[in-house]
């Protein structure tokens, strides 16, 4: 089946309705920390208490989406995302109250970590749908399987794309309390279409009978965690760098752009994967692309001007979604299948902590030596993910494709 004829096949089976949901349902998420931020800094005249509260929803989400995926686990997708959806929704809401109302440090603070701790994870959960939804595909699944978790990372990269560009025509056509305010509107409608969707009752019809049981975090998921920690590390330290540059450069307002530059390539590359032959396995597939990462990040260190920079982090981009496509199929066979929810939302979340991370560490470092110093943080990311893939790779091939 050709990878134009899987795509197909895959939209025909979920129905534009849900490819619609699933999607759009996903940009709240990646909204959210720079609308809070925006938000925060605009109204208090403080951008370290916007940088804080952007921080608390991020790190709250990362905590809190590994509970709800479990719960999902348990007793499925529709009660669990729809409470989080509309819980989600109203702590954005009274954020933008808490914060255009003059409320003290520790209300913005913790309005902002209520938001994040509630917000679901659609991405990850979703990629648990797919495979329920393509059982009766008989030998064609596997196909199908890994056309879907392409699909899936492209539209994770395309969000984080989308959601900022869009927090940002908002805010420059009308305030940052009304693009919080869209992102609201956007979780409460569309978190709860997601939610209450007929494949959210699919995919738990068809989890294993019984008690969710099976360990998650063995030796192999445990690599894969390390896998995408490092990719969060990528990413902020790619930002922090791009921000110190263009800001140099006396042009700030790009930095948003050439880092959504990154994205579109990882968009691109993302689709493509599924036209990668099979023999071509997903432990291989994460070697090549830590070391493409690796590899292409070095230019970073020598790149002091702004379109040189966005023509490097365009490169750089081609990489991304295939590395975390084939994490995120490893980890999905790695786990019981009981736990698939679980498994996803765990592999999100490290990847935030690790953004947290890179920003963290490439601005002290940005601070003593510039945006190179920001980008050596990249580089050694890179490394240290090709470092992983080649001393994982027995580990990696140990993980079989599921059955059904």
């Amino acid at each position: 089946m050709s990878p134009l004829a899987s795509y197909r096949r895959l939209f025909t089976l979920a129905g534009p309705l849900y490819v619609l949901v699933a999607f759009v349902g996903r940009l709240p998420l990646a909204m959210s920390q720079m609308g809070t931020l925006l938000l925060v800094a605009g109204t208090t005249g403080s951008y370290g208490l916007g940088g804080g509260a952007a921080g608390s929803l991020a790190v709250a989400n990362a905590a809190g989406a590994p509970v709800a995926g479990a719960l999902a686990d348990r007793v499925g997708q529709r009660p669990v995302v729809l409470v989080q959806s509309i819980a989600g929704g109203l702590a954005l809401l009274a954020l933008v109250a808490i914060a255009r109302g003059d409320g003290s440090a520790a209300a913005v603070i913790g309005a902002a970590a209520l938001a994040g701790a509630a917000m679901p994870q659609i991405g990850p959960l979703a990629r648990v749908r797919w495979r329920p939804m393509t059982r009766a595909q008989g030998a064609h699944q596997p196909r199908l399987m890994e056309t879907a978790f392409s699909y899936e990372g492209a539209a994770d990269e395309a969000s984080f794309v989308m959601g900022p560009a869009l927090i940002g025509v908002v805010v420059v056509l009308a305030s940052p309390g009304l693009a919080v305010g869209v992102a609201a509107v956007l979780l409460l409608g569309f978190g709860t279409a997601f939610a209450i969707h007929p494949t959210a009752r699919l995919a738990h019809a068809h989890r294993p009978t019984g008690p969710v049981t099976g360990r998650v975090v063995t030796s192999t998921f445990v690599v894969l965690l390390l896998a995408q920690l490092l990719m969060g590390v990528v990413f902020g330290s790619v930002q922090t760098g791009t921000t110190v540059l263009t800001t140099a450069a006396g042009q700030p307002g790009l930095a948003g752009l050439v880092h959504a530059t990154l994205g579109v390539g990882s968009v691109i590359a993302g689709l493509a994967v599924a036209g990668l032959p099979a023999r071509f396995g997903f432990p291989g597939r994460v070697l090549v692309t830590a070391i493409g990462l690796a590899v292409l990040a070095l230019p970073l260190l020598v790149t002091d001007t702004v379109p040189r920079l966005f023509a490097v982090v365009l490169v750089l981009g081609f990489v991304i979604a295939p590395y975390m496509i084939s994490v995120f199929v490893l980890g999905e066979r790695a786990v019981p299948p009981a736990r698939v929810g679980t498994a996803m939302t765990l592999l999100a979340s490290v990847t935030g902590v690790g953004y947290a991370l890179g920003s963290a560490v490439a601005g002290r470092l940005a601070d003593l030596h510039g945006h190179p110093g920001a980008f050596a943080v990249t580089v050694a990311a890179g490394g240290a993910a090709a470092l992983l893939a080649a001393t994982s790779q027995p580990l990696l091939r140990r993980v079989t494709p599921r059955t059904a």
